[in-house]
């Protein structure tokens, strides 16, 4: 199966949502077995926690998933934003740097850095926010 990094978003954003564990969690337009595997690939990199899947005869039965983890709330602030997230994608698309977690991270970083230091010059030159 191939990563999808939208689908990587839509699923934090709703495990954020969640009060508890999330049992088959659904996604419109994407099969339970690709929800399933970038549950996976989420928890394995420790951007969620509690991840599971039950197999019988080699096909996915059911699965479940915990909550975002300290890193996965961290990374989920990044790209909540959807102005944010469009750029950022856009930037790593003209670059032509891969669509990975790391670069992810140091672009929306930048961007949020960028905004920040406009906003603190704002507030040095005008004394208000």
């Amino acid at each position: 199966m191939k990563r999808d990094m939208e689908l990587v978003r839509k699923i934090m954003l709703e495990v954020e949502k969640a009060d508890d564990v999330i049992y088959n969690l659904k996604i419109d337009n994407y099969t339970a077995d690709l929800v399933s595997y970038h549950c996976h690939m989420l928890d394995e990199c420790r951007l969620i926690n509690g991840y599971s899947a039950y197999y019988s005869n080699d096909e996915l039965e059911e699965f479940s998933v915990g909550q975002l983890t300290w890193d996965g709330h961290d990374f989920l602030e990044k790209i909540r934003d959807d102005s944010l997230w469009g750029k950022t994608k856009d930037v790593i698309k003209k670059k032509g740097l891969p669509l990975i977690i790391d670069t992810i991270k140091t672009v929306s970083t930048a961007f949020i850095a960028a905004a920040a230091e406009g906003v603190a010059n704002s507030i040095l030159k005008n004394g208000t926010p």
